[in-house]
């Protein structure tokens, strides 16, 4: 971490009128962005009232730096969405947003938290393993898609 480049920013919950701010934020991040699925801005709309979802944003000076999308399924808490931008990137900005959701799951009561990294992202890998996240090798994830962007 590079203290002479600390900045000051708060967390807040994310509003639909971030939406443009976030998608350009996962464009500068290179997170996969599926505009006519799961990304929509209909989509992300719905999401943000369901009481499973934390969706939050970390802000300086109004601009959105970070992003992080919490979901639970009532059993486990799940990680998404994960992004910080890259001018602002090591300076613990991404620990910070994913102790805020865990500190959301535990007050619902949730113990375990997980997420899933494609096995081309060997940087998130390295940042939840920091933060006392474990590859399970003994897991296999299946998924069917109604559609490819979803």
């Amino acid at each position: 971490m590079n203290k002479s480049r600390l900045v000051r920013f708060v967390i807040r919950d994310m509003m639909i009128k971030d939406y443009p701010a976030v998608v350009a934020l996962w464009k500068r991040a290179k997170l996969v962005y599926k505009p006519k699925g799961r990304d929509t801005k209909n989509r992300i709309a719905r999401e943000l009232k369901l009481s499973t979802s934390i969706f939050l944003v970390a802000v300086v000076k109004r601009k959105i730096i970070g992003v992080i999308f919490g979901t639970h399924d009532g059993r486990k808490g799940w990680i998404n969405r994960l992004a910080v931008d890259p001018g602002f990137q090591r300076q613990g900005i991404a620990r910070v947003l994913v102790n805020e959701v865990e500190k959301r799951f535990l007050m619902i009561g949730l113990e375990i938290f997980a997420c899933l990294i494609e096995s081309y992202n060997k940087q998130s890998m390295i940042v939840f393993n920091k933060m006392g996240y474990k590859l399970h090798k003994d897991i296999f994830y299946f998924t069917k898609r109604l559609n490819p962007d979803i």
